[in-house]
């Protein structure tokens, strides 16, 4: 579509009227520019000197910051002042942009500023521009060239850069005139994002934000994009890429015993992209507690910074309450968490475990949308269970496993499902599903086992109760039933529990899944 000759509209990067002009032909045009703009380049700050040059190399050390300094009236800018300058006939405005120093060097400021001013210049690079269409794409632009009387003769503006901006600023500036970039990498067009930050040109983060939403991530990337200045983070317009980036962490360390090495080094914004997921697989959350607590140590070594990030940062994607009794009874103890911190997850979790089992499935289904889901149980490698403990007249208890059927499905052809572990009288018990073979049947078939990590005895005698839910009674019926003496390294229970093949334990018309369920039972009681 043409609006009149030479202006050009584009189908793509619309903008709230649903088109952009294109002014590509204008661009370091003199006959369509108004205004010179001269770029010196200086060299880049030591902080980013000592890594690569590159922006989106140093992208984390970077903080959003525009210093202005207008000749003349030595006026520091900052990022959120507008300029407010008069300038004779022969002054020429300059622009000072500099990425704020990290460390030790942020209490020198001023300091930083002045080094920049006298830096030596490497070179200028001299471009014809238009100072509307630039205002108009740019706040920053707009406020310096409102800083140029109408009346002055010297219409030139000079835009100071480090060394390793140059490429992206210069892209920048092409993109504000044909809405368009020439970068192609996923590292150049993090340039143009960082450049395009300095300089308030959001057209250009939101282009940017598209073009690396569609290339390739890796776990690199996802973790720079996390780590972009909280201005960028905030943008509406760069939230899906950072979505993107979360979830493509999230699945990489799904298994993170996997990488339990790799991931003890990832920074916090990587690490709480992965606690955070629903699926990550770890056995249980006490183990997911431990791990916490090791990379807290490993990154906080103060015990000051580390109860301040577990506080406000890490504590809360730390689901307690599916963490046992006894791990929360150590959180209570442990120094790493603030006392008032550790007393409130833990007072809410037992809250949580009291409640009757419908009420914690509304608590979690409430939870589900929310970025911190505590009540929200993961897909943990070992599968919870509900215990009811009776200590007389000697320890009894009736322990409930629920298995979906895609989880049962997924156990063929030699498959297992453990169950957390869980105490009864002072030993630690815990259970196992299994698709094995039956020694008297050539068809492989469920099994169910029983086994006991010793800790008081060498060997301990139990009468153990399979059951489990009919479809048609929905009532739990006795399978199996006997007398067992355990020993170290023996679990005792049955390859075929229900007496036929796995077709027809895991076919649609099972006697055994209710809604999807497989409901087991397992009474025990201690004889020794």
């Amino acid at each position: 579509m043409v609006l009149f000759k030479g202006f050009k509209m584009t189908e793509t990067d619309t903008d709230d009227v649903g088109l952009e002009c294109n002014f590509a032909f204008a661009f370091d045009n003199i006959n369509f520019s108004d205004r010179i703009l001269n770029i010196e380049v200086i060299p880049d700050p030591h902080f980013s000197r000592t890594q690569s040059r590159s922006l989106s190399t140093v992208a984390p050390n970077r903080k959003r910051s525009r210093h202005g300094l207008v000749k003349g009236n030595d006026v520091l800018l900052q990022p959120e002042e507008k300029v407010n300058c008069n300038l004779s006939d022969a002054e020429e405005a300059v622009a000072i942009t500099e990425a704020s120093p990290s460390g030790d060097e942020v209490s020198h400021g001023n300091d930083s500023l002045l080094d920049m001013s006298w830096s030596k210049v490497l070179r200028v690079r001299t471009i014809h521009i238009s100072s509307p269409i630039l205002a108009a794409k740019s706040p920053f632009f707009y406020e310096l060239f409102s800083n140029v009387t109408r009346e002055s003769k010297q219409q030139n503006v000079t835009l100071r850069i480090h060394n390793s901006e140059e490429a992206a600023v210069m892209d920048l500036l092409n993109f504000m005139y044909s809405n368009t970039l020439s970068s192609t990498t996923s590292a150049a067009v993090l340039d143009v994002l960082m450049a395009a930050d300095k300089f308030d040109v959001v057209s250009c983060i939101s282009y940017c934000t598209r073009m690396l939403g569609l290339m390739p991530m890796t776990c690199e990337s996802a973790l720079l994009y996390l780590d972009l200045p909280s201005s960028i983070l905030k943008s509406d317009a760069i939230q899906p890429l950072i979505e993107t980036a979360k979830l493509f962490l999230a699945s990489h360390y799904r298994d993170i015993t996997k990488f339990a090495d790799e991931a003890l080094n990832l920074p916090l914004a990587g690490i709480e992209a992965v606690l955070s997921s629903d699926d990550l697989l770890m056995p249980s959350e006490d183990a997911v507690y431990e791990f916490v607590l090791k990379w807290a140590r490993i990154h906080y070594p103060k015990i000051e910074d580390r109860q301040d990030v577990l506080g406000a940062r890490l504590g809360r994607l730390i689901r307690f309450p599916h963490m046992s009794c006894r791990k929360l009874e150590m959180v209570l103890k442990c120094d790493h968490f603030h006392p008032d911190f550790a007393s409130k997850v833990v007072l809410e979790a037992l809250f949580f475990k009291a409640e009757t089992p419908r009420r914690q499935r509304s608590l979690a289904a409430q939870d589900a949308s929310t970025t911190c889901s505590r009540f929200v149980e993961r897909a943990y490698m070992h599968r919870s269970v509900k215990l009811v403990e009776f200590a007389l007249p000697r320890p009894r208890g009736m322990i409930y496993l629920d298995l979906k059927k895609e989880e049962c499905a997924q156990c063929f052809p030699n498959g297992r499902i453990y169950s957390k572990a869980f105490h009864l009288g002072k030993e630690l018990f815990f259970l196992s599903a299994c698709c094995n073979v039956d020694h008297h049947n050539p068809f492989r078939c469920f099994g169910l086992f029983l086994a006991v990590k010793f800790k008081e005895s060498d060997s301990l005698r139990v009468e153990c109760e399979f059951a489990a839910r009919s479809k048609f009674t929905e009532e739990y019926i006795s399978i199996r039933k006997g007398n067992y003496t355990f020993t170290r390294g023996k679990a005792v229970g049955h390859r075929n529990l229900f007496a036929i093949p796995w077709t027809t334990f895991i076919a649609d018309d099972s006697h055994y899944f209710i809604k999807g369920l497989l409901h087991l039972r397992a009474e025990l009681t201690i004889r020794q």
